[in-house]
């Protein structure tokens, strides 16, 4: 469904993704963990067009056939069927949920270039608006302005609007930042759901969520895979208990070892250009 080889991405003297070989298979739930800085937001940059690699390829299969990607701004990703949510919650604040979502699935449509006009008319995203927020756990909201949604429910509307379009690939950057313990067992419950259908690359600190979720994890650190394995290989792997997962035991914690503030926390905006600047890897 979607694979890498020898993706590199250099900063200066500094490398931030080294090398990485990454696949995908359809409807594998895979999660992407590692300290901070090891090259896990760049990585999502990479794959979504956002940054330009240095070295390596970015493929993507769809309908059988595998297309070359890496040169894909983030709008052709996007309508090519790889989608992303962002760490930092990115939604319309004075647009109703609704709108959030009809926006996107008109984004990713034939009316792109009318996003803004006669909303009203396009009955057919409307209508697969109201769907998904169904899906996600939104229908109840969708007259509701986005920015009065608790932070749970922005979350549920950034993947609701990252399912717009019905890509074939999801890359969620960690949709439980910031949301309370009582709201975790319903974006668990939504991650498990959407990955009856999508493949899915998930981003999450959630060591109990990680491993409860995931059909295999990829570990990386200084921007090496240092391992991809079954989630009980790669809790019992002693290079990842040195470089992560410190003394995780299943139930004992939620989050792995990375109390400092994550420099992987400027996350860039999707846009129709491409970065050559890092963003928030150090």
């Amino acid at each position: 469904m979607l694979r890498t080889r020898g993706l590199t991405r250099e900063f200066g003297g500094l490398t931030a993704v080294d090398s990485v070989d990454f696949d995908l298979d359809p409807g594998e739930l895979c999660s992407l963990i590692g300290p901070n800085g090891a090259g896990k937001t760049t990585f999502f940059d990479l794959l979504t067009g956002v940054l330009s690699p240095s070295a390596g390829t970015i493929e993507l299969r769809r309908d059988g056939e595998w297309s070359d990607v890496t040169d894909a701004s983030p709008h052709e990703a996007a309508n090519l069927g790889l989608h992303r949510s962002y760490q930092i919650t990115n939604v319309f604040p004075t647009s109703t949920v609704l709108e959030n979502v009809r926006v996107a699935a008109q984004a990713a449509g034939n009316d792109s270039l009318r996003v803004w006009r006669n909303a009203g008319s396009f009955d057919s995203h409307i209508e697969e608006a109201h769907g998904i927020l169904n899906r996600v756990g939104l229908k109840r909201k969708a007259g509701v302005t986005a920015r009065n949604l608790s932070h749970g429910e922005k979350r549920q509307l950034e993947v609701a609007i990252a399912l717009a379009g019905d890509p074939d690939v999801l890359l969620l950057d960690e949709p439980n930042a910031g949301v309370s313990s009582e709201s975790v067992d319903e974006i668990i419950a939504l991650i498990e759901d959407v990955a009856t259908d999508h493949a899915v690359l998930l981003v999450e600190h959630n060591m109990e969520v990680v491993m409860n979720v995931s059909d295999r994890i990829v570990v990386l650190n200084q921007g090496a895979v240092i391992a991809d394995d079954r989630p009980e290989g790669v809790r019992d792997d002693p290079a990842v208990q040195e470089a992560y997962l410190g003394g995780y035991e299943p139930g004992a914690g939620a989050a792995a070892s990375d109390d400092a503030a994550d420099p992987e926390g400027s996350v860039a905006s999707e846009s129709s250009g491409r970065s050559n600047t890092p963003e928030g890897e150090a």
